[in-house]
């Protein structure tokens, strides 16, 4: 039986916390609809101390950017986009138009269809989160979506030159400095300055995931991402170092980000969280990882491979590192999760930052239902008919007959104005 050596908030805390933020986020984007652009220069300039006569870059201010960068700097975001350019265009392929005759003088079939328009978000305001441009709009271009208008907060009281030369290399038609909620509405609700999207897309903090999770059916989302979680399944084969190395590196990212050991080693557990505690006396990024461990870090001893299975099927973590004797054990049969980085040669950072799968991942179990962000989210799938006159009639008798189990008259009518049309047929 699995057994807790550390353990997080428990979840009452977690549902105060989320009520709050919920709150917040609700009274914000009613602001929003309200009054538009004043609302969101209010917002930016008390959250992120920036509140411009425009949040929109210049083409001018764009190309300065690209002074504040280095060569290397360019050439490295270069190569990260070429490999989530890849990756998705190769996932694209694998998405194909069909069309079928399905019954004599039926032909079925859908076409594969790009989203017009997306709002793509790049956190910005703790760390210059660069790889976010590659992975949101990079991969809708790929799509083929038309418009993709691309937000980010200001770092440390500017846009993030970083960010702006990524978002204008992926492809992004319009380029906003503008976070946090008041960039999720803005882009949603439409203002005088930012024209409203289809969908909104991107990781972020607890507020601008709520902001998605409220604003979702106005727009479309991708899915829940935020903030940060990881697990780390590992057994004897592995160190504690690295262990808490794996740990560590994804807690860093907020003080809300759950990271988790999963083993069925008691001593790996405790050399784990030896190594925690020596790291963190070393981590430039302390303070944030120490509070989300403090708070959120777990470790869980289980009695052996499956019972490890089974809860991270149940823990269902956003990005899931097996270092196992046997990891494609876990692939092979592990069903909810956002990512798995197999075996102690890969890791977490590689997928967030260049190796070319999407780090847009689902959060807070929802990769029970959903995978992540890649090229297909961007598009819709839609279904069409066509049927000959005398298919129609076949059908129609069928479609008649069924309209009238259910009682309803003008369904029945449609079908039948067609046997009369088309074959003298009363089905009456």
């Amino acid at each position: 039986m699995a057994r807790w050596l550390k353990e997080g908030l428990s979840q009452e805390e977690k549902d105060t916390a989320d009520a709050k933020v919920r709150a917040t986020v609700e009274a914000i984007l009613d602001d929003i609809k309200a009054r538009g652009d004043a609302a969101l220069r209010e917002y930016s300039g008390k959250f992120d101390n920036w509140a411009p006569e425009k949040f929109r870059l210049s083409r001018e201010e764009i190309d300065a950017c690209y002074s504040q960068v280095t060569d290397q700097n360019i050439e490295d975001i270069k190569f990260a986009q070429a490999q989530i350019r890849k990756f998705a265009e190769i996932q694209k392929a694998a998405l194909t138009d069909v069309e079928e005759e399905t019954f004599p003088g039926v032909i079925l079939g859908h076409k594969n269809v790009p989203v017009n328009s997306v709002g793509c978000y790049v956190p910005g305001g703790k760390y210059p989160m660069v790889a976010s441009a590659h992975m949101s709009v990079v991969t809708a271009k790929v799509a083929g979506v038309k418009r993709v208008i691309a937000c980010a907060p200001p770092y440390e009281g500017k846009p993030s030159a970083a960010i702006i030369v990524a978002q204008d290399m992926a492809g992004a038609d319009e380029i906003y400095c503008l976070g946090g909620v008041q960039a999720m509405g803005g882009m949603a609700l439409g203002t005088d300055e930012i024209a409203s999207v289809d969908m909104l897309v991107g990781p972020g903090n607890a507020y601008v995931a709520e902001a998605k999770r409220q604003l979702f059916g106005r727009v479309g989302i991708d899915l829940l991402a935020g903030p940060t979680e990881t697990l780390v399944i590992a057994d004897e084969t592995v160190d504690g170092e690295l262990c808490a190395a794996d740990l560590l590196g994804q807690a860093e990212h907020g003080p809300t980000s759950p990271a988790i050991l999963l083993t069925d080693s008691e001593r790996l557990a405790q050399d784990t969280m030896a190594e925690v505690e020596r790291q963190l006396t070393i981590l430039s990024t302390a303070e944030i990882a120490r509070e989300a461990w403090d708070t959120h870090g777990q470790v869980i001893v289980c009695d052996n491979e499956q019972e490890m299975l089974e809860m991270a099927d149940v823990i269902a973590s956003e990005h899931v590192q097996v270092m196992t004797k046997n990891p494609d054990y876990f692939l092979d049969n592990m069903t909810n999760y956002g990512a798995l980085f197999l075996g102690p040669e890969t890791n977490v950072s590689y997928g967030d930052k260049v190796i070319g799968t999407n780090h847009t991942l689902p959060t807070k179990t929802a990769g029970r239902y959903t995978g992540g962000l890649w090229v297909g989210k961007f598009i819709k799938t839609h279904t069409y008919q066509k049927i000959t006159k005398e298919a129609s009639v076949e059908i129609g008798k069928y479609c008649s007959r069924l309209c009238a189990l259910e009682g309803f008259a003008g369904h029945k009518e449609q079908a039948d104005i067609r046997l009369r049309r088309f074959a003298g047929i009363n089905e009456g």
